[in-house]
Formats: C-alpha cells, structure tokens, sequence
C-alpha cells in the first residue's frame, strides 16, 4: 500500500505541467474525454509496466547495497527536479500532430502517450521508485498517478478553457521531487537513522 501511495503522490506531482498534460488537452479538443482518458491510459500501464519491471530488475540485483540505491535514487529526483524548472512543452509541430491525428481516437491517443512517454520523466521515477519499493504497487500507484494528473488538465482544459498557472505548478512540483530527493540521500548517507 505504501508504494502505491508514494507512486501515486510522485507521478501525479511529476506529471503537472508536463507535456503530457498538454497533449491530453489537446486530444480532448478532438476527441470524446473519455477516450482520451482510456488512451491514456492504456499506454501509461504499459510503459510503467516496463518502468517497473526494469526498476524491481536493478533494485533486486542489488539488494546489499540498498543505501548505495538510496543515494542514486535521492540523486535522481534532484535532477527531474531540476528538469521540471527548466520546463516541458509542447512544440506547434507536436500540438498540430495531437489535432490532425485521424483515426481511432484511442489508438491515437494511445500510441501518441507512449511514444512521448519513453525516457520522460515519469518513467525514469517510476523506475527510481521500483528500485525500492513494490513493483504491483508503484506499477499501479504511477498509473493511476499519471492518469488522474492527466484527466485533472483535461478537465480544466474544458471547464476553464485556458491552462493551469504553470510558474506554480512548476515551482511546487519541482520544490516536492527535491524533498524526496534529499530524503533518499539522507536515509541512504545513515542520516535518518
């Protein structure tokens, strides 16, 4: 339960004001929202499937040195700290792409969030946090994290019709991965007993 709570908490904070959020956005301009949520989520299980297993794969294989894992992992999450200061947006190339996409409206969406979802950001944490912990747990927890940040800016998208305030969002999510990037370190320097 712990694992999915902290992969949950993690990914939906990595995923506010990600270009992801502003692809789901722009889907739901197209499409019905609720096959842009199904799309979505259907490619989010299967690369944090992957995440997962990649992850349990390093933090089993090196289960002695798990205050070495710690440190890596608190090392990690500073740098997608950093990274979301520095900003993820969409490109005009990519928004006209998201709006011309033709056909099945969840395939669509689903191949489209994959293939964006390779190496970012959200994937590389799912994978910190397999190193660690459960990886049924951070599976789902990343998951349904991501999911629920994504249908929060569809959601906004329509109601409001503009995006979130992203000097905020960038500011908190980034403050959020550097606290658990320092705890990660202190716990796995022997600093937090």
């Amino acid at each position: 339960m712990y694992a999915f709570l902290l992969s949950t908490a993690v990914i939906f904070v990595a995923e506010l004001g990600d270009k992801s959020q502003l692809m789901a956005m722009t889907f739901a301009t197209r499409y019905r929202a609720r096959d842009v949520i199904v799309g979505i989520t259907a490619a989010t299980a299967i690369v944090h499937l992957a995440s997962v297993g990649i992850g349990a794969a390093v933090g089993s294989g090196f289960a002695d040195q798990q205050h070495l894992i710690s440190v890596i992992a608190g090392i990690a999450f500073l740098i997608f700290a950093l990274w979301t200061l520095r900003g993820d947006e969409l490109t005009d190339d990519e928004a006209e792409k998201a709006k011309r996409s033709t056909g099945w409206s969840i395939l669509a969406v689903g191949v489209a969030f994959f293939l964006a979802e390779l190496g970012d950001k959200t994937m590389l944490a799912t994978i910190t946090l397999a190193t660690q912990e459960g990886w049924l747990g951070t599976w789902i927890g990343s998951t349904v994290g991501m999911v629920a940040a994504d249908a929060l800016a569809i959601a906004v998208g329509i109601a409001l019709g503009r995006k979130l305030p992203e000097r905020v969002i960038k500011y908190g999510a980034a403050v959020a991965f550097a606290i658990f990037g320092v705890l990660l370190i202190a716990e796995g320097a022997g600093w937090l007993g």
